[in-house]
């Protein structure tokens, strides 16, 4: 017999037809959260829908792009939900770009439309248009230039919508940071989001009734946790800015057990002097990515705040869930542990593998490469970069990895952050988590240094803890100490904070911007 092919019969559901059912299981219980306004299951369907119509009443065709310049606010994550319903590509711009690079975005993606909170974002808004390179934007709130689309959606029809069943179609377009270079914007249908809600659903722990904090930007990794908390039945609580003393107080007050954190948040929160007296009881799972934390800080995270981590790890051509360190494996009685991204998730295949695609040996570091339906479909009309990311049939994620007997995943480094000093190879992450050992460090980056004599210089900056001194000297010796002399930092600088992203990671480019020209000239 022949096997059948038919899209039809075998096709995954879509983003729009799980939001949906979603929406309908749980009618009168409390969906969004967000400052000033709360939409039960229902409203939040009604809302949707009337949206929906809006963006079709406004001239958009089904697959067209749509962008979202937005914060953490109810009002926007109906018009995303909305953009699902009707069949869009959702574009996100990440908040803190810059101008150029959101023109860019819009440019390349084509985008149609862009939805923009213009509480926040409303001088580039302005700055956009004047442009011209978005044909339509759209204000979540009124203006002087007119109605707001919450306003305008209101006299909409609020019926349930049928959503479209092409699970081939396109319905999320991201884009690489542009820390590196220009931005690549990666191609995601139905498949690979359904592929990442199951691999959360399966394999996070999650409380029994949800009561779920963002924190971080909803266009990124805590966006992807509000569908699968949906669907489970739980509560969206939103938070547009995060300060240790917020996030403390919204889990105490509404008994938050389920979080999404970047490492410099959790940092915060362990410096922050009200943590000790603050009540993080209800917390259940608070999960954590998007960058390496530093071990000695996660085993401090633990004494304080308790055994409730869970570490996700993927990038955006494989969102979310390639690989997971679940809760009970955060064991502070083994703490090599706590330098693992976890085990690889079921339904993934993932190698190491060496410059001639040759898997590497057990122990040994390769770059972690993967096969799944989680991965990316390719980058928009960027045919030679899909040649190069997908060689041999594998998704090169560009991180260099080892394994261990057990099966846990060690993220060493970015092949393109690795330093080449005398001829070794140097990982920054490595020196980093050694410097985050020392009592006077809250936190570090590691990066070379074009140098005549080695090649690249390992370069740190440093931020030292309130009240603690430290002395360039004394940094270079505690890592010469524990790590040998090739890791250790040529020259050390010491800085009030370390730029960051919008995502609070480490902002690499920026670093290299501001002191890597300071160092060229020292060489020079």
């Amino acid at each position: 017999m022949t096997p059948r092919q038919d899209q039809a019969l075998h096709g995954c559901a879509t983003i729009a037809q799980l939001y949906v059912s979603a929406l309908k299981a749980n009618p009168t219980a409390l969906a969004i959260v967000g400052d000033g306004i709360a939409y039960s299951y229902t409203e939040l369907a009604r809302q949707s829908c009337r949206m929906a119509r809006l963006f079709r009443a406004k001239g958009l065709q089904r697959q067209d792009a749509i962008a979202f310049l937005v914060g953490n606010r109810a009002e926007a994550v109906v018009a995303i939900i909305a953009a699902q319903l009707a069949g869009l590509k959702n574009v996100s711009l990440h908040p803190m770009a810059s101008e150029d690079d959101h023109c860019f975005v819009l440019t390349d993606a084509n985008a149609q439309a862009l939805v923009v909170d213009n509480a926040r974002f409303a001088a580039r808004a302005d700055a956009i248009a004047a442009r011209g390179v978005v044909p339509r934007i759209l204000s979540l709130d009124d203006s002087e230039a007119g109605a707001g689309l919450a306003t305008e959606a209101a006299s909409m029809d609020d019926s349930e919508l049928e959503p479209g069943g092409d699970a081939t179609e396109i319905t999320k377009l991201s884009y690489t940071g542009g820390t590196t270079g220009r931005s690549k914007g990666i191609l995601h249908t139905h498949r690979t989001v359904v592929t990442m809600l199951q691999h959360m659903l399966a394999t996070y722990e999650w409380p029994a009734q949800i009561r779920y904090l963002v924190t971080t930007p909803i266009s990124h990794a805590a966006g992807s946790l509000i569908l699968p908390t949906l669907l489970r039945g739980g509560t969206v609580y939103l938070s547009d800015k995060f300060s240790p003393a917020d996030f403390l107080r919204r889990v105490q007050e509404h008994r938050i057990n389920l979080t999404f954190l970047v490492p410099t948040q959790i940092y915060g929160l362990l410096d922050h002097a009200g943590l000790p007296a603050a009540d993080v009881s209800s917390l259940e799972l608070v999960l954590y990515g998007a960058a390496p934390i530093a071990p000695v800080r996660l085993q401090e995270a633990l004494r304080k705040i308790g055994p409730v981590f869970g570490q996700v790890y993927g990038q955006a051509e494989a969102p979310m869930t390639i690989s997971y360190l679940a809760r009970h494996d955060h064991d502070p009685s083994r703490p090599h542990l706590l330098r693992s991204c976890g085990k690889v998730i079921a339904g993934n295949q993932v190698a190491l593998l060496d410059r001639e695609l040759r898997e590497v040996a057990p122990g040994e570091v390769g770059e972690l490469c993967v096969r799944s339906p989680l991965v990316m479909d390719g980058y928009l009309n960027r045919p030679e970069e899909d040649e190069k990311v997908f060689a041999g049939d594998w998704l090169h994620t560009g991180d260099m990895a080892r394994r261990d007997e057990a099966g846990y995943l060690y993220l060493v480094d970015r092949a393109k952050d690795m330093i080449i000093s005398g001829g070794f190879n140097v990982y920054p992450s490595e020196v980093e988590h050694c410097l985050a050992q020392h009592p006077a460090i809250a936190m570090s980056a590691v990066f070379g240094v074009p140098d005549e004599k080695w090649g690249e210089a390992v370069t740190a900056i440093v931020v030292t803890r309130d009240g603690h001194a430290l002395s360039e000297e004394e940094a270079i010796r505690y890592v010469t100490e524990r790590k040998g002399v090739v890791n250790a930092p040529k020259t050390v600088i010491f800085a009030q904070d370390l730029p960051l992203t919008a995502l609070g990671k480490i902002d690499r480019k920026a670093i290299r911007s501001r002191y890597w020209a300071d160092q060229d000239r020292q060489v020079a």
